[in-house]
């Protein structure tokens, strides 16, 4: 399966939807892609993507405006809305903003919904290539509960694999990188739109792009692993996942449930990191215009169960208003190493709400990684034989990126909701 060479470690990047809902302009992608080349790129990070209803004119918050009127060319795909990106305008598409981005030496991204247009469908609009028509391939019984601009396709019509193929064929000639399809890898009304998966599966293979598939949103259901594994590169384990304590503590379940389906190409994903400046025009979104309420020690933790299970790496907040201690969370090279390069990462033990994982790494360091989740500190242990080791060995706090000398058994005090990472050569 070629496209697990796209993206061979977890991508790593900024996504709109954190900061801007529906509603980021070709300004406020470009401000945040100047800051990732200037601060963050050295450090892995690449990717820049436009979330949702890039193509909805009157977009202006975290809230869809049921059946708004789309830009939409007239083969039936969507357009970036030029009075929010002018550089779309004559037909450009992103072309020009996918030019920007590639010139900053980092990679584009957009979010689509799954299906067709609903306004196409009304329309009956023409599929590029083919003699059918929008109507002719909608499933106008299949739709998002939470969102008015698509209907489903059916994947049994003639032209459903034509339109997708069309529309792949135009974000490879818009220089797109990464897709994130949402209403697509779980859903509130149907199950998992495997068909659907495939169609976009095949239309990218046959693109001539490289373009690396994201899958929303969750909880995607662990019992299709398989199908997510041979047409996604990453999928969604939880629903939108916000800077809440009991969505955090959550998340260790799903990590554990996931741990196994973890390999190069193929990313089980902890969702954004809802980090620094976020929910700036919100109105729907829990908690409004803030900085994230995790507090620092929260942050620590959501970082190292990110980094220790390999989840992909998509920053949600508004980068050009980061915190020394923000920026700081990014740019440790040793607790990002353990994101991009680690293998054989487990589970070692849960006891009640305290939690140790490990994982292996490319020179054969062995990383340890302890959680308290309850509210109080609290010691933790875990012995070498445990995960594996027979020898004493020396330790490395990475986040502090502080020597502890030679250990012959891990035993630490976590502060209420903390955690530990640790390197042991």
């Amino acid at each position: 399966m070629k496209h697990k060479t796209f993206a061979p470690t977890p991508p790593m990047g900024w996504n709109s939807w954190d900061c801007y809902g529906a509603s980021v302009t070709e300004e406020e992608v470009k401000g945040n892609a100047d800051y990732i080349y200037n601060y963050l790129k050295e450090y892995g990070w690449e990717y820049v993507v436009v979330d949702i209803q890039w193509y909805e004119p009157t977009a202006d918050s975290s809230r869809y405006h049921p059946f708004a009127p789309l830009e939409m060319d007239e083969y039936s795909r969507l357009q970036p809305a030029t009075n929010r990106f002018p550089s779309a305008k004559n037909g450009t598409g992103f072309k020009a903003l996918g030019d920007y981005i590639h010139s900053l030496g980092l990679k584009f991204g957009i979010h689509i919904m799954r299906g067709i247009p609903r306004q196409a469908v009304h329309n009956n609009t023409p599929i590029l290539g083919t003699n059918v028509t929008a109507r002719d391939i909608a499933h106008e019984n299949s739709i998002c509960p939470w969102n008015t601009d698509m209907y489903g396709i059916d994947a049994s019509k003639e032209g459903a694999q034509e339109y997708y193929n069309s529309l792949f064929d135009l974000y490879a000639q818009w220089g797109v990188d990464f897709v994130k399809v949402d209403d697509i890898a779980a859903s509130k009304l149907y199950d998992t739109h495997i068909p659907e998966m495939k169609l976009i599966r095949n239309a990218i293979d046959q693109c001539g792009r490289d373009i690396v598939l994201s899958l929303s949103p969750g909880p995607a259901p662990v019992e299709y692993a398989q199908q997510f594994k041979e047409t996604a590169n990453m999928w969604r384990m939880t629903d939108d996942f916000w800077d809440q304590w009991n969505l955090l503590y959550n998340m260790f379940e799903r990590c554990e449930k996931w741990e196994k389906y973890v390999s190069p190409g193929n990313w089980p994903d902890c969702d954004m990191l809802p980090l620094g400046h976020l929910g700036i025009r919100s109105v729907d979104g829990p908690g409004g215009d803030r900085w994230t309420r995790f507090t620092k020690e929260e942050q620590k933790t959501m970082m190292t169960l990110w980094s220790i299970f390999r989840s992909p790496l998509m920053f949600g907040g508004e980068l050009r208003d980061n915190d020394e201690w923000t920026l700081s969370l990014l740019t440790n090279k040793e607790v990002l190493e353990v994101n991009q390069h680690s293998h054989s990462n487990r589970l070692v033990y849960r006891i009640n709400d305290h939690i140790v994982w490990t994982a292996n790494g490319k020179n054969q360091e062995t990383y340890v990684a302890l959680f308290n989740l309850t509210d109080t500190e609290a010691s933790l242990q875990v012995s070498l034989e445990q995960i594996g080791l027979f020898d004493n060995k020396r330790a490395r706090d990475l986040w502090d990126q502080k020597d502890l000398g030679t250990v012959s058994k891990i035993a630490q005090s976590i502060p209420a909701h903390g955690a530990m990472l640790l390197k042991l050569t």
